[in-house]
């Protein structure tokens, strides 16, 4: 099993970034999948998630309306596209799957993951 994020960087506030997890090793179609960030000295906390088939999304409130989660099953990938991005954004990005009922909001509940992706944001 392999969750592969890319497409973190250096930003400016304001800016936006997009995120990619691409799956491998397993069903991907078959599980929901989150995106989570740890900032220094802070605990992993939830960003957003998306329901196997993508018909249903969550996201934490501090990105709402910024953040857009999304997924392609056929190329095995999910997305995170970021805009209007903060300083407070600044963390490691990692991306997971879960196969419990929509939407889990938990990262110990979550079966995989990836090795995370570095966002930071320049005020």
């Amino acid at each position: 099993v392999q969750l592969q994020a890319s497409g973190g960087g250096l930003v400016q506030a304001g800016d936006s970034l997009r995120l990619s997890c691409a799956a491998s090793g397993f069903t991907f179609s078959s599980y929901a999948m989150g995106w989570f960030r740890q900032a220094p000295g802070k605990e992993r906390e939830f960003v957003a998630a998306i329901s196997w088939s993508g018909s249903t999304t969550y996201y934490a409130d501090s990105v709402k309306g910024r953040f857009t989660i999304s997924r392609d099953n056929a190329k095995n990938t999910v997305y995170l596209q970021m805009n209007t991005l903060k300083p407070e954004d600044t963390a490691v990005y990692y991306c997971a799957a879960v196969d419990r009922p929509f939407p889990v909001l938990t990262p110990r509940q979550y079966r995989y993951w990836g090795q995370g992706t570095l966002v930071t944001v320049s005020s």
